[in-house]
């Protein structure tokens, strides 16, 4: 069925278990519709948490630059990346590097930094022969379904994150930080709450706080907004986990998350939060030239596995720094 938002005057499809989705036509080109269109479809995302772009047949990274040049005030340049992108352009990227047969877990971009992108961009220039859709769900509806004393114990403790940098499993030092320089990391790192120490071998260990739970910007409403599912050791397929522990110690995992006051997060808890992402999970396989943007707060994100070629292009837009980006020992009313 359709249905026209009463904040603006495109009509959206809204299918359940799908995402909202715009079907278009540009002969003006995808750059100048998009441009034309920025207010409209913006207020969809506002409305829906998400919206599919399809029509805009975009087929070259310059155009993609382009259509999100003219939906955004600016792209923003990622730092403290978990997994290797190749940049494509100023604020361009490409999709995080992850094996195909493995999928990337909900979850919303960038949520430990203190500043978090408030708008995520997605263009398919390429769609794989199977699977490999960017799933979204509700992270409000998440919150909501979770069990009242998890969803407390995470609001009022927040997650913690640790990291451990090398130059063989995720982002090095310079793909993360921009710099590899052990004097401009440690600046970084102290300005942006992040707890750091070298390594007798030469790498880094950090670890960093931050809240689980948040107030949209823009609405006040409380959203689950965070990675601690998809950055937990017990994400991860069972045989690569057995590899990285026997290779780099439990202490020593690329990345792991755990409970604000340090305490593991067991394997139930994982499986637990991810089951509840996918009872809400909405998704739409790509299409070549399809464009889509994602409510970084209000929506999580996820990339399923997928079979053949795919190539879907990133952009970052709207930093924000949430006033409630660190946990409080009080918990909000549901």
């Amino acid at each position: 069925m359709s249905s026209s938002s009463p904040a603006s005057l495109l009509e959206v499809e809204l299918v359940p278990d799908k995402p909202p989705v715009l079907h278009v036509e540009a002969p003006g080109g995808a750059a100048a519709w998009a441009a034309e269109h920025r207010d409209a479809l913006r207020a969809q995302v506002t409305e829906h948490g998400a919206l599919l772009v399809r029509g805009l047949g975009v087929r070259e990274t310059d155009q993609v630059g382009a259509v999100f040049a003219g939906l955004t005030d600016g792209l923003m340049t990622e730092r403290e990346a978990f997994a290797p992108r190749r940049s494509l352009g100023p604020g361009l990227y490409s999709s995080s590097a992850w094996p195909d047969n493995q999928p990337m877990c909900m979850h919303h971009e960038l949520s430990y930094t203190l500043e978090v992108p408030g708008l995520m961009l997605f263009a398919c220039l390429r769609a794989p022969g199977q699977g490999g859709a960017t799933a979204v769900a509700d992270a409000e509806r998440v919150l909501q379904a979770l069990p009242t004393t998890l969803s407390e114990r995470f609001e009022r403790e927040g997650w913690l994150l640790t990291r451990s940098y090398n130059e063989e499993i995720g982002a090095s030092l310079e793909e993360s930080f921009g710099t590899d320089d052990r004097a401009a990391v440690e600046r970084y790192c102290r300005d942006h709450a992040i707890d750091f120490a070298w390594q007798p071998d030469g790498s880094l260990r950090t670890r960093q706080r931050r809240a689980a739970v948040v107030r949209h910007p823009v609405t006040g409403r409380r959203c689950w907004f965070n990675q601690i599912a998809f950055l937990n050791e017990w994400t991860l397929a069972p045989e690569v986990r057995e590899y990285l522990v026997d290779e780099y110690g439990a202490d020593g995992l690329p990345f792991n998350t755990c409970f604000g006051d340090g305490s593991p997060i067991g394997e139930d808890v994982v499986q637990l939060l991810n089951s509840t992402y996918e009872d809400h999970t909405r998704r739409e396989p790509w299409q070549p030239g399809d464009v889509m943007l994602v409510d970084n707060i209000r929506t999580a994100h996820s990339r399923e596995a997928f079979a053949g070629d795919r190539q879907v292009l990133v952009a970052m837009a709207e930093p924000q720094r949430l006033s409630d980006s660190r946990p409080t020992s009080e918990v909000s009313p549901r």
